[in-house]
């Protein structure tokens, strides 16, 4: 086009969505590599959940003190996937390609928007999320590795991996918008944000794409609401989960709100009973992308497949790491 020689292209818009609570020892830290991101406009919007360390009042001075801060109005929220369904039911994507989460105490890389970006013009994809490096206070790092090859069904049963390295496509977040504002009281029973969005995002036919290379520090300590899956204390959790039944249950409830009940795979699982469970067992392979999840789940079908009420995930209706 004449007259449009030798000028630059205006970087991608993209807002980012930042759910925080408490988090004054992590904020400026978090805040400062997210506003200091290389070769993209990057907007945070803020949502508070109630705080008693002047978490909302810090985000006030620097909203008032920096345009590319926009604080909401607090809320009281209880959880983190809730702060963030706030966030997503909330911000108006309008005048943004893209859109990122972001957890408070994280450190991001320089260039982990523009890389993210990149990929997903790269392959032509809608969503993109990545591998992390996991870092505690003693020094211990250790790679976060979640960029297996997605599989059938996996989205019914895990997210994509840490929902702060998720950057949608504007299509994909307004799509998503209307649904959690149409399925506010289901999605709200969901624990994981990070997993209803990848599951959306798949069951609706979006290209997802895991990145293996680590765009971020991911900041381990004890008020971790998640954290790493790693190691012999999570894998106590992890068990003692699958024992109640929670994490199926907690499956159930995302295959119906994404209408991936009716899959082949996850359907007679859903009808309940013991055959249902042994069944999902024999597809392990279609519905975890790690191998030793997908031994976890062979063992977690048939523990509960063995238990004096083997149907009360699927019947419950009300998902994993």
């Amino acid at each position: 086009m004449a007259g449009t020689e030798g000028m630059t292209p205006s970087p991608p818009r993209i807002a980012v969505l930042l759910a925080a609570c408490n988090g004054m020892a992590w904020l400026p830290a978090q805040l400062d590599s997210i506003l200091g991101q290389e070769d993209v406009a990057v907007t945070v919007f803020v949502s508070v959940d109630r705080s008693t360390d002047g978490t909302e009042d810090w985000f006030g001075e620097r909203a008032a003190s920096d345009a590319r801060v926009v604080l909401l109005p607090g809320g009281r929220f209880g959880s983190a996937a809730l702060n963030f369904y706030r966030l997503l039911r909330d911000v108006d994507f309008a005048a943004f390609d893209f859109v990122s989460l972001a957890d408070q105490d994280d450190i991001w890389l320089p260039g982990k928007l523009h890389r993210a970006v990149a990929w997903l013009d790269r392959h032509g994809a809608a969503a993109y999320s990545g591998n992390v490096i996991a870092f505690w206070p003693d020094g211990r790092e250790m790679l976060v590795d979640k960029a297996q090859a997605q599989v059938a069904a996996d989205f019914v049963f895990e997210a994509a991996g840490p929902g702060c390295t998720y950057v949608l496509r504007n299509r994909l977040a307004v799509a998503l918008q209307a649904f959690l504002h149409a399925q506010r009281e289901g999605s709200c029973r969901v624990f994981a944000h990070d997993w209803l969005i990848y599951a959306f995002a798949r069951a609706h036919g979006f290209r997802w794409v895991i990145d293996p290379q680590p765009q971020m520090r991911y900041r381990q300590h004890q008020s971790n609401q998640t954290g790493v899956n790693a190691g012999l204390r999570a894998f106590i959790k992890r068990a003692a989960m699958v024992r109640s039944g929670w994490a199926f249950e907690q499956a159930a409830v995302v295959a119906r709100l994404v209408g991936a009940d009716a899959l082949p795979l996850t359907s007679a699982w859903l009808a309940g009973g013991r055959r249902g469970l042994i069944s999902l067992s024999l597809h392990a392979r279609q519905c975890r992308r790690r191998r030793t999840d997908q031994l976890l789940f062979v063992v977690s079908c048939w523990l509960l497949a063995l238990s004096p009420r083997p149907g009360r995930a699927a019947r419950s209706g009300s998902a994993a790491d």
